[in-house]
């Protein structure tokens, strides 16, 4: 769902927790105006430091590696498919979302665990976002019939908060080391909740939206010592559709340089904001 994320804060703002400021030194990374998910690449992440005192402002590999995937080329097929003994293609299996509602899931069948639960319970951590971007599906018209056509035109939106240049989504990273060249690296996934009444209207598709998480709760997340219950109920946090703002780019916005720039479709509706 969300897979492109933009971390463009500037070296003069800092990053404010329940009033713990660090200031913001040499980190060049931040200054990105997207990052493609799927592209695998390097996302700015805040940590707890070992002793939850503090945090760190941080790298890390965007698609979350599972401490038992072999090597890269075990990664690579997770990402991007493969094609099986049989010739049969093998979908991709993509990590860059955990869903907040199965983040601790254990099948009570088997006892196995979802991958993400360890790291729920264990390495919990924000993604510092300035804005994200998601497609609206809109099914025309066929004109011959009056019927919708099956395939839908999408149209992508510039998604942030109305008062705020940057916010914190909940994230969980793990550590991943390559088992055949020692290659060590950590990677992170953004957690995701149910979609507010704003952005059922934008992700129509899957209803789905990260969890923005307000300072406080943030706080809570990344250095509290929490039970399950409470994780749960933070992965799930819903934030109100009135902190919320979105306007539709340019379809090809990844290129052009303009990314947060306004671009008007006469058929796409406009959003209906709650009062």
């Amino acid at each position: 769902m969300c897979y492109y994320n933009g971390q463009k804060v500037s070296r003069a703002e800092f990053i404010r927790l329940m009033d713990l400021e660090k200031a913001v030194m040499n980190y060049d990374f931040l200054n990105k105006d997207i990052h493609d998910g799927f592209s695998y690449g390097n996302i700015a992440v805040i940590k707890p430091t070992e002793d939850k005192c503090n945090f760190d402002i941080v790298q890390m590999e965007w698609g979350f590696i599972p401490p038992y995937t072999k090597n890269r080329e075990a990664v690579d097929k997770m990402r991007f498919g493969y094609k099986n003994a049989h010739g049969q293609f093998v979908k991709p299996y993509t990590t860059l979302n955990a869903r907040g509602d199965e983040l601790l899931f254990v099948d009570p069948n088997t006892g196995k665990e979802k991958m993400f639960r360890k790291a729920a319970l264990e390495r919990r951590c924000l993604i510092l976002s300035s804005e994200f971007y998601e497609w609206q599906h809109i099914y025309p018209t066929n004109k011959r019939t009056g019927e919708p056509l099956k395939t839908p035109k999408k149209y992508p939106y510039h998604i942030g908060l109305k008062d705020k240049e940057y916010f914190f989504i909940a994230a969980i990273w793990q550590p991943w080391t390559d088992k055949e060249t020692g290659e060590t690296v950590d990677t992170v996934a953004l957690v995701t909740t149910e979609a507010n009444s704003l952005m059922k209207q934008i992700h129509n598709s899957k209803n789905r939206m990260p969890t923005m998480l307000p300072d406080e709760l943030a706080w809570e997340w990344m250095m509290g010592d929490l039970s399950e219950e409470r994780i749960t109920e933070l992965a799930n946090y819903q934030i109100s559709a009135k902190e919320m703002e979105a306007y539709t780019v340019e379809k090809d916005f990844k290129t052009t340089g303009t990314p947060g720039k306004a671009f008007v479709y006469a058929e796409v509706p406009e959003l209906q904001y709650e009062v």
